[in-house]
Formats: structure tokens, C-alpha cells, sequence
């Protein structure tokens, strides 16, 4: 889940191109068309996409990064008079480029900002005077970059670094097919760099063969804290390490989950922060996913090392962002954006010794960030705060203000766009003592004297959380509200909103708790709202995929699925997935230490129970989830004479860049729904 400049992905995109498998007989996107569809994808395409915000040290100031299809702005102005807008650009008058990224000095008198406005459209590190606009080039990047900061003191700048790359080490991009001696061979360093706020060289000052992730600088800038691992990068996340390092120093690694007690022991960490005082360091600790979806509970550690200590056990909610406010003896305050029932929230944090306290500050607007991660939120050093808003019902706007109140929505750039969808609602159940949370979306044009189809719609991850946000253009679950269709949207155990031991509930378990929460919210939404209890479906994606493949194996309620990038076989996938490493957290061991795990959840051993037609889609190139594992799924149900298709999009990853085909799977999802279980509205 890391990200891309654009530029780079477009680049990575075309270059990983790959001649398609051969397992569908016609091309993917010449399939059938849905006017419908082609006219809701049109509709979210004209959203205008805010990236990130960030308000200014001092408070006074806020800047935004405004996309287009093409290039993207980075708008600055002042809280109190948004309208007084200006824009901060290193492109010449008619050039397209990307300002990206941008980071305020501390003294609240410069930005910084990667850009390709440059003669060669090569990347570089650009810093602009926000009193009269004009950028300085200050060093041209040759690789891979994101994560720009300021030192507290503002001598330097800092990101991270792959050098010599033209995209990140990301498992959601197409990978090139297979050649070659295989092996770490071509493994990328991704590293701290430091370049003067004057200019000149840039220096990678953490080790070769380390791979960061994220870091934080001490408060009075000669150290850093950093989440690293061996290389490969994208495979070790989930043994990462906690590291300190001098500028110009050796690291200290502080913390290994995996040799410690405790119960983070094997787990992940993410989010560093030091403390003002520079004695402790905070972070967030859990069993996670992705790197970049965070969550867990919050942690303390001696920046010296040592044990650290969970200061948030046993809470009903998950912790996926922090910042530290005060730090005293037997006191602590953060501001943390945390995840409870489906829903984001800004709260403020406080530790005294043993016990903690939780006070929310703002639960306004339903999203908080790109609606997926809630590191989004920027606060200044006076009780600002800075964040991108949105929900089912309003597309993104720039919300600005005091923290504690309300915030505002300081732009009106997506104001004309309404909704085309129906209403948005939380519905709660309770199931084997657990409480579970979703999100119902009612059909569009809802009538309650008809009846309507179902479609569940089951997140990735496990560990992440269904959100209220303003969807984007591709695979999800709000055009089929837009379509005439019921949508539950549950956040079964294995979700982040419910606390640890909620997120850990399907541990080694994958397929049955969680579904069997899955299948106490069908019936309670069937028993509130006019659903034809016969026409229910299933999709999802990733994990969502592998459930939609696991579900009809357990169950017959489903009329019909559609598996998106699943997992048929959890043995066979252990050896052909790019990023295995992420297993043994959530099965507890290796495949070859205890097939018998896998083989319990692998929806291929059950396979004579389907029933449920079936649609399967993949990317050809995906490394995450890939494409064998739906033609083993696809293969069983033809053979058993299950009807089935498999639809395979060449040159796609685990996530989908090209438009057409984010169209036409859409397309062939709602063809595969209206068929076996139509909307008749």
C-alpha cells in the first residue's frame, strides 16, 4: 500500500504491461457495456481529488493539493480567509506537471514539495516562499520519493529514497512476469535521505540493505525513529524493527517484536513519534494487514529501548494515527485519530500511570484522510487542525478550524456533486458475544412498499474497516446502491473499530467467525428492511475475494458471488505470493510448520458444497493475490458444472489502474447480479 508519485505509476504501469493468459476466450473489455455504469463512472470521474492538506506550524495558513486527470496544484491560504487563495507551482505558464507532497518549514515561511516541472520531466525537490510564491529547485531526485519532512530545527529536508527507481516496491502494482534466475537478486533499498534547506547533495544516511517504511525526527533534530526491515521491502513489513539513528550515526534497533513478551510478541508497529521531552517514543502496535493501514493499540517505549508497554489495553476502539501533545512524569497527552463501530473520530488521548482516557474532539465529517487511512489529519502548534473530509452523502472538501469544534469546509471544489446513490446508515448486531458493526446503503429511488436484492460487500485486509467516504471511480460497493440494490457492507471480527482483540478474533480462523458475523448481519438487516431474502449476493476484493470463494463452499444463502482477486487455496498461495511474510502473524506459523491451518480455510477442500454461481476476476500481474489461485477456483466450478467465468485482465495488478477495465469489471458484476438476482426497480 505505499505510494506513488504519479508520474511513476503511469510510467510503471505501461512498462508492466504483459501479454494476457489466455484464460478468458474474448478480451476482457469487449464484453458487454452498461450505459448505467459508463454514466456513474462519468459522473465520479468529474470528483476534483484533494491528496492532502496540511495547516501551518503557527496555525495561520493552510495548503491543499487540488488533482486533475493530468496534473495537480498545491493552493495555500490563510484560515481565516480561504477564498484569498494562491497557488504554489513549479510549472511554467501552459506546462502540466505534479506539485505533490508539500511540507511546511517550521517557522510556518516556506513549503517544500516534490515536482516534475522540469525541462526533462524528472522529478526534484522544489521550496517556495509562501509571501511571494516562487519555488527554487533544490536538488533533482533520481529515483523513487515520498515522505518529505522538515528537521524541527529547518536545516534539513528528509524523505525516503529508492534511488534509481522508477516506482515504488509495491505489491498492488502489476509485477513483470517471471524471468530469469529468481530470487532477491533485484531487491531495492528504500532509505532515509537528508538534503540542506539550502540545497545541495542528497545523502541516504540509514544503512544499505535496510528498507524503511516510515520515520520521525526527535525534537531537537539529531536523531530519527524508524520502522525497518531487510530486504525484500515489500515481503518483511511484517517483521519490521524499531530503529534510532543519529543523523550522521550508527542505528540502534530498540524494539523486535518477535523477541519480545507480551502482546505485541509477533505483531506489527507503525506511526513512531517522539516524545517533546525526547525520552519516549510512541507508536502504534497490532496485528495489521498492509503497511500504511494502520491500527492497533498505542504503545510506550524508552527511546533507549527495552519493554515497551501497551497504554491502551483492552479498549473498544483502534488507534490509526497519533501525535504527541504533552509529556510529564506520570502524564502523557496525544491527539489520535482512532476507528470505533465503522466511523473515524479525532480524540485526545491521556495516560496517567495505569489508566487512559479518551475524549473526542471532532467526529465530523464521516471520513477523515483518503477515506481509507486516517493519517491524514494536520494540527498546528496552537490547536489547529487540517484534514480532507467526506462521506457516503458529501464528495471531498478541505475542512479547517480549532480542534474541539466543528471544522469548516474551507473549499467548495466538489460542492456540485450530489449523490446518485441511496442514503447511508450504521446498522449494529451481536453475535457470539461480539459486537459488529456495518454500513447499509439503501437502493437509489428506495420505495419501502417494494422489495429489494441484497449484496454484501466484504472489505480487503482482514485487518481494516468498511467507511463512510465518497467513493472513487472503480470495483466497490456504492454503484450497486446506485443500481437498485441493498448493500451491507460489514465489519466482521478480524476489523479494525472494535479494539484488539476484536481485529485478532480471527486469527488461524479465517472463513468462520468472520462469516458466521457476516451471516448475523443478513438476517438482521432482513429483518428491519424490505429484502427479498432469495436474492442476496456476495462480492468482494482481496480478502474480500477469498471470503466471496470461502463463503459459497459454507453456506447456500447467496444466490450469487463475485470473487475479485481471491484465494482459492491458502497452501498453494503461501509459495506463489510476493508477500508471504504476512501470513505467519495471522496463521500463527509457516505453511510447511502447519499445513493443517491452511487447509482449514481453504475454500478449494470444500469445493463440492458450491452451489452459488460464481464470477471470478484477477489482474494477470497481480503479486498480492495471484492469478492461479482464481483459475484453480474457476477450474473446480466448471468441472462440477457450477456456472462460473473467469475473467482474466491483462497487464493489471492487484489493483486496477486502467479505466476500462475498473469500468468493466463493474460491468460484468452488475451483468453476473442482474442475472441470477436482478434489481427489478
Amino acid at each position: 500500500m505505499r505510494f506513488a508519485h504519479r508520474w511513476q505509476i503511469a510510467a510503471a504501469t505501461i512498462a508492466f504491461l504483459a501479454a494476457p493468459l489466455g484464460f478468458a476466450q474474448t478480451p476482457p473489455n469487449a464484453a458487454l457495456h452498461n450505459a448505467k455504469i459508463e454514466h456513474l463512472i462519468e459522473n465520479l470521474q468529474k470528483t476534483v481529488f484533494l491528496r492532502e492538506t496540511a495547516i501551518s506550524p503557527n496555525g495561520t495558513m493552510v495548503l491543499w493539493e487540488q488533482s486533475g486527470p493530468d496534473a495537480s496544484r498545491i493552493f495555500v491560504a490563510p484560515l481565516d480567509n480561504p477564498s484569498a487563495r494562491k497557488t504554489i507551482s513549479a510549472c511554467s505558464p501552459g506546462q502540466q506537471g505534479i506539485a505533490e507532497q508539500a511540507a511546511w518549514s517550521p517557522d510556518s515561511r516556506q513549503i517544500a514539495f516534490f515536482s516534475n516541472c522540469t525541462s526533462d520531466h524528472t522529478g526534484a525537490v522544489f521550496v517556495a516562499s509562501v509571501k511571494n510564491g516562487s519555488p527554487t529547485r533544490l536538488a533533482t531526485l533520481d529515483g523513487f520519493s515520498h515522505s518529505l519532512t522538515w528537521s524541527p530545527n529547518g536545516k534539513y529536508l528528509s524523505f525516503i529514497y529508492v534511488k534509481g527507481s522508477s516506482g515504488p516496491v509495491n505489491a498492488l502494482a502489476p509485477t513483470p512476469p517471471p524471468a530469469g534466475v529468481i530470487g532477491e537478486g533485484n531487491a531495492r533499498d528504500q532509505r532515509i535521505a537528508i538534503l540542506s534547506a539550502h540545497g545541495g547533495p542528497i545523502l541516504q544516511i540509514t544503512p544499505l540493505g535496510r528498507y524503511v517504511y516510515e520515520f520521525n525526527w526527535s525534537p531537537n533534530s539529531r536523531k530519527l525513529a524508524y520502522v525497518a526491515a531487510p530486504l525484500p521491502g515489500d515481503d518483511n513489513w511484517w517483521a519490521a524493527r524499531l530503529y534510532t539513528q543519529p543523523v550522521h550515526g550508527a542505528p540502534h534497533a530498540i524494539l523486535d517484536p518477535s523477541t519480545i513478551s507480551g502482546p505485541l510478541h509477533g505483531l506489527q508497529i507503525a506511526v513512531p513519534r517522539w516524545s517533546p521531552d525526547g525520552k519516549q517514543i510512541a507508536f502504534i502496535g497490532g496485528l495489521m494487514s498492509d503497511q500504511g493501514v494502520t491500527g492497533g493499540d498505542l504503545y510506550l517505549i524508552n527511546a533507549k529501548g527495552g519493554q515497551p508497554r501497551d497504554v491502551t489495553p483492552d479498549t473498544n476502539l483502534t488507534v490509526a494515527w497519533l501525535q504527541w501533545q504533552s509529556a510529564s512524569p506520570g502524564h502523557d497527552s496525544f491527539t489520535v485519530s482512532t476507528i470505533s463501530a465503522g466511523a473515524p473520530s479525532i480524540q485526545r488521548l491521556s495516560i496517567e500511570g495505569d489508566a487512559y482516557h479518551f475524549q473526542p474532539l471532532m467526529t465530523q465529517p464521516e471520513s477523515i484522510g483518503n477515506g481509507h487511512l486516517l493519517n491524514g489529519v494536520s494540527l498546528s502548534n496552537n490547536g489547529k487542525v487540517a484534514f480532507i473530509g467526506s462521506s457516503f452523502a458529501s464528495a471531498p472538501e478541505v475542512y479547517a478550524g480549532t480542534l474541539g469544534q466543528t471544522p469548516a469546509a474551507i473549499t467548495q471544489v466538489n460542492a456540485h456533486l450530489k449523490p446518485v446513490w441511496g442514503k447511508a446508515e450504521s446498522v449494529k448486531w451481536t453475535n457470539e458475544g461480539f459486537h459488529v458493526q456495518g454500513w447499509l446503503l439503501y437502493p437509489a429511488r428506495y420505495d419501502p412498499g417494494k422489495h429489494y436484492p441484497l449484496i454484501v460487500y466484504v472489505h480487503g485486509g482482514p485487518a481494516y474497516a468498511n467507511m463512510p467516504h465518497w467513493p472513487y471511480p472503480g470495483y466497490g460497493p456504492v454503484p450497486f446502491s446506485a443500481l437498485g440494490y441493498f448493500v451491507l457492507m460489514p465489519n466482521p471480527r478480524g476489523s479494525y473499530g472494535e479494539g484488539e482483540k476484536f481485529t485478532q478474533a480471527n486469527r488461524r480462523d479465517f472463513g468462520y467467525g468472520d462469516l458466521r458475523d457476516i451471516i448475523a448481519g443478513v438476517h438482521t438487516v432482513e429483518k428491519q428492511f424490505p429484502i427479498d431474502s432469495n436474492r442476496v449476493g456476495l462480492t468482494g476484493w482481496s480478502y474480500g475475494g477469498f471470503m466471496s470463494m470461502f463463503a459459497v463452499t459454507q453456506t447456500h444463502i447467496f444466490r450469487a458471488a463475485v470473487a475479485g482477486a481471491g484465494i482459492s487455496d491458502w497452501k498453494s498461495y503461501y509459495g506463489e505470493n510476493s508477500i508471504d511474510k504476512w501470513m505467519i502473524p495471522f496463521f500463527g506459523a509457516s505453511v510447511y510448520d502447519d499445513p493443517a491451518v491452511y487447509a482449514k480455510s481453504s475454500a478449494i477442500n470444500f469445493i463440492k458444497n458450491v452451489k452459488t454461481p460464481t464470477l471470478v476476476v484477477v489482474g494477470s500481474n497481480d503479486a498480492e493475490c495471484p492469478a492461479p489461485q482464481s483459475f484453480e477456483f474457476w477450474h473446480a466450478l466448471k468441472t462440477l458444472g457450477v456456472p462460473t467465468e473467469l475473467v482474466v485482465y491483462p497487464g493489471e495488478g492487484h489493483g486496477f489502474y486502467k479505466p476500462a477495465d475498473r469500468i468493466n469489471v463493474l460491468e460484468r458484476a452488475l451483468a453476473w447480479f442482474q442475472h441470477y438476482m436482478p434489481a427489478r426497480n
